[in-house]
């Protein structure tokens, strides 16, 4: 365009305030309406899922977000501003509703939100008015519950605790900083994640990766010249670095919870759906966490616990069992799926629920089609 303008010249006449809102303003609504079909003919065809999204901008404004997701991608849908209501259950609702009767509700498969009570609130409102469409919780909000629940287990909140104070001191000042890089050949500890655990465990890892280099920067002269290494933190972050129980701690934390972080990376990855995997991989992961653990129940349990009381009735509902069910990946591995009576009768209450006038297609689907 501006090559186009260069070759004309100076005289160019600029477009008038009224084609600017008016003319060229209509043009680009209608171009953008065309791009929008074929996502449109998507949800008919496949269905569609509506997500919120609840933010605050500079101002403290609360804002919510609704976008559209289907198998062609996701499209961002509108946006309303309204602080006073923005955290009730009610006012969450009636907007999701609003946008389920835009996309037309025969097209819409689930809503997901994060599990704030507000929207839990909201969710009891939208099973009363449309109980074929499932409210289904963040996966990523719902892991990072379990890490977060985890960590704060006294055992492994001590390791935490310590690693963060020796962190935020080596950080705090040029010089200590300068050393750490000085020793690590220039490679910071601390480790942007996806979440704010996921940071923490990133940065758990990078610690035990330089674990030798930072005892050598801890015994080196270099730090017995330092003015920081005779200050009360400095001879805590001393007696971390140096302290044996401090680094088999750590290892233990990240054997505990690599097996989350992990499933954490799968289910925010957006290079495929993660619905159909979710089920098996926290069954998966519970079995790792309890192998790290020696397998000692008194060990393993009340991490064990934690992960079923965030699971619960988030990543566990008869959405997530049926994608489980339907995905080739475990069913062409293990037939026994289909024995497991929790997972066919999760199938038989989700066809009910899709449709709950037509019994002969509920009867056609569950003996009839699930078989084949």
């Amino acid at each position: 365009m501006l090559e186009a303008i260069g070759q004309f010249g100076c005289a160019l006449p600029p477009p008038t305030r009224y084609e600017m809102g008016e003319t060229y303003l209509k043009k680009e609504v209608d171009r953008t309406t065309n791009l929008l079909k074929p996502y449109k003919e998507e949800w008919k065809t496949n269905g569609c899922t509506i997500m919120t999204d609840a933010w605050s901008d500079r101002k403290i404004r609360s804002i919510m977000n609704l976008c559209v997701n289907s198998k062609l991608g996701t499209i961002f849908l509108s946006s309303t501003e309204s602080s006073d209501e923005a955290h009730m259950s009610e006012h969450i609702y009636e907007y999701v509703e609003a946008c389920i009767k835009e996309v037309g509700p025969e097209n819409v498969v689930q809503i997901v939100t994060d599990n704030a009570s507000n929207n839990m609130g909201a969710a009891k409102l939208l099973n009363e008015k449309r109980p074929t469409i499932v409210w289904t919780s963040y996966a990523t909000h719902t892991i990072t519950l379990m890490l977060e629940g985890i960590a704060m287990l006294p055992r492994y909140q001590k390791v935490i605790t310590k690693a963060k104070a020796l962190t935020v001191f080596i950080y705090a000042h040029h010089k200590t900083l300068a050393m750490m890089r000085n020793f690590t050949k220039k490679r910071d500890i601390v480790r942007p994640g996806v979440t704010r655990f996921a940071s923490a465990f990133l940065t758990l890892q990078s610690l035990a990766d330089k674990k030798a280099q930072l005892k050598q920067m801890f015994t080196s002269d270099e730090w017995e010249k330092c003015k920081f290494s005779k200050t009360v933190k400095g001879k805590s972050a001393y007696n971390t670095v140096l302290n044996t129980s401090f680094w088999t701690g750590v290892a233990l934390c990240l054997k505990v919870f690599a097996p989350l972080v992990k499933f954490l990376r799968m289910v925010d990855a957006d290079w495929k759906p993660s619905m159909g995997f979710i089920y098996s991989e926290i069954k998966s992961a519970e079995e790792e966490i309890k192998n790290a653990l020696g397998n000692n129940k008194k060990d393993y349990q009340p991490v064990l616990d934690i992960i079923s009381k965030k699971m619960r009735n988030r990543l566990d509902t008869k959405l997530h069992l049926t994608a489980y069910l339907l995905n080739p990946f475990y069913l062409y591995n293990n037939s026994e799926i289909l024995d497991d009576i929790n997972v066919s009768n999760v199938i038989v209450d989700l066809v009910g629920t899709i449709y709950p006038e037509d019994h002969n297609l509920q009867n056609h689907i569950v003996t009839v089609e699930l078989p084949v």
